[in-house]
């Protein structure tokens, strides 16, 4: 599964160097502190593998369709 922006991109990168143990977890803010606790290395490797040049700096969430 590759990243979606770079942003995801880089949080991947330093969850997996916290999973790895390179970096402290008190480092880490916002979604790389929860990505290091839901994720397996595997996966945090793929996404911080994806290549940066064709990726947005970050995406917008599109509003949630409300449905009755």
């Amino acid at each position: 599964m590759p990243a979606r922006s770079k942003k995801q991109q880089m949080a991947a990168g330093a969850a997996l160097s916290a999973k790895r143990g390179e970096t402290p977890k008190s480092k880490l803010k916002g979604a790389s502190k929860e990505m290091v606790d839901s994720m397996s290395e595997r996966e945090l490797r793929e996404l911080a593998a994806t290549p940066r040049k064709s990726l947005p700096r970050k995406t917008s969430v599109p509003p949630k369709s409300k449905t009755r």
